[in-house]
């Protein structure tokens, strides 16, 4: 097992400069997520927890903390791009960093396939009913990969400019609740417990499986920490962003939840799980509120899907360069240095995945990689805080055992609540990755290489 490698840590940070503050970092996670991200999940969420999203929002919620802290805390010992990948290859050993990077390979492939499966899905239900689905998805992927073909990004400020209409429209959806429920049912309608704890219908066995579904809000977390090395006090800074961030998503998620549980009690009577909530819109706020969460939750999947192609065509190109995956074909960059194949390749299976694939099993299988992504991290928080330990501080039981110990267990009981159809898929995926990565290693006798995140 790897100990601390001093030397690369200088060189990581030697050219940059700290310029973020703590609630710049804070900002850009909250963005990252979306403040929306429970909205998507709401319907099939509901139905999977019998009615308890707003639990397994809060119970998922608990396990994020605390793998956020080891993420922060992995972070400033190397505080370079690449996240659970480099914490667990440089932190733990490079086979299972490399399984760690196939297991995020898996996350980012399908980020813009379940967009693709939810935009596509709300145009043809609410919009266009009679044009088939199968058009309707492929012009979705195809948009999105014709756009980044160009080179095109979404900027900084698109993600500000889209950030701000969220937040207006969930603070309209939120106003407009709470005077619905206050309307029809008084104080009594705004306070209760149901949506916590239904005695009717409240299974344990349900909650956990419903649990890693839930986690699917919390997705993206761990982009905090790819910021070490522009953040001021990197030790500090990027465990409390990252714990905060988890805390507002969790908080904030868990309140439109519930008004939208307390809105529409009875999940059986969506007319279409994946669009539920802007049912839940109409019925607080009318068409206009139907109408502005129909077209901010299309508009902002399609951007978060742009955002998820040019992200996974990078992380390919990144496997590529370094010869992880093959160079030929992964490595390749047009006239401005865009990876096109990349691209193709990540369009094509978002469309062929979107006809394949609901909402609802590819969020499952995004949760396999993750979860396992998230034990890795957490074990490899233990043992270079635990074993290893670090030079010039002395160890704590809390901090450097209990914690990492209780977040790979809360994560594992995540991963095993995933259904038998995640778990075959996520499973054959790993052994790809597994053989091939014995392959390419002659029998595991050559040291895997180490992706350059940096330089991408």
């Amino acid at each position: 097992m790897g100990g601390t490698d001093t030397q690369t840590r200088g060189e990581i940070t030697a050219h940059t400069r700290r310029v973020l503050s703590l609630w710049d970092l804070i900002f850009y996670g909250i963005v990252l997520i979306m403040p929306i991200a429970p909205v998507p999940l709401y319907g099939v969420a509901e139905k999977l927890s019998n009615g308890h999203f707003v639990t397994t929002i809060l119970v998922s919620m608990l396990a994020m903390m605390i793998t956020a802290v080891s993420y922060g805390r992995m972070a400033t010992l190397y505080p370079a791009a690449g996240s659970a990948y480099t914490y667990v290859g440089r932190g733990l050993n490079p086979y299972l960093g490399f399984l760690a990077g196939w297991a995020m390979v898996l996350d980012y492939l399908l980020l813009p396939l379940i967009q693709t499966v939810w935009v596509a899905t709300a145009i043809h239900a609410r919009y266009l009913p009679q044009v088939p689905y199968a058009l309707i998805a492929l012009v979705v992927a195809g948009s999105m990969t014709v756009v980044n073909l160009r080179g095109i990004k979404t900027s900084a400020r698109v993600n500000r400019v889209m950030l701000a209409l969220m937040l207006v429209v969930i603070g309209a959806f939120i106003v407009l609740a709470v005077r619905y429920l206050f309307h029809f049912e008084g104080w009594g309608g705004l306070f209760s417990i149901q949506p916590f704890y239904d005695r009717k219908t409240f299974d344990f066995h349900t909650i956990r499986m419903a649990t890693s579904f839930a986690a699917l809000t919390y997705i993206g977390f761990d982009g905090v920490t790819t910021l070490a090395e522009d953040v001021e006090n990197p030790r500090r800074n990027v465990l409390l962003a990252t714990v905060a961030v988890c805390l507002f998503t969790g908080l904030f998620g868990g309140l439109q939840a519930y008004l939208g549980q307390r809105v529409w009690p009875n999940w059986h009577t969506f007319p279409n799980l994946e669009t539920a909530f802007m049912d839940v819109c109409q019925r607080a706020g009318g068409v206009a509120l139907f109408q502005a969460m129909g077209a901010l939750l299309i508009f902002s999947g399609l951007a978060s899907s742009l955002n998820c192609q040019l992200s996974a065509s990078k992380l390919l190109y990144a496997m590529g360069r370094d010869k992880v995956l093959p160079q030929r074909i992964f490595s390749h960059l047009d006239e401005r240095r865009t990876p096109t194949t990349n691209i193709w390749i990540i369009g094509l299976v978002a469309f062929i995945g979107a006809l394949l694939l609901d909402f609802e099993k590819s969020g499952e299988l995004i949760n396999f990689g993750a979860f396992l992504s998230f034990m890795g991290v957490n074990v490899a928080a233990f043992w270079q805080f635990m074993v290893v330990g670090q030079r010039g501080r002395k160890r704590n039981i809390v901090a450097d055992a209990v914690l990492p110990i209780i977040g790979f267990l809360f994560c594992g009981l995540i991963w095993w609540g995933l259904r038998t159809p995640a778990k075959y898929m996520g499973g054959a995926w790993f052994a790809a990755g597994l053989i091939y990565l014995a392959i390419s290693t002659l029998g595991f006798r050559k040291t895997p290489p180490m992706i350059d995140f940096d330089t991408t």
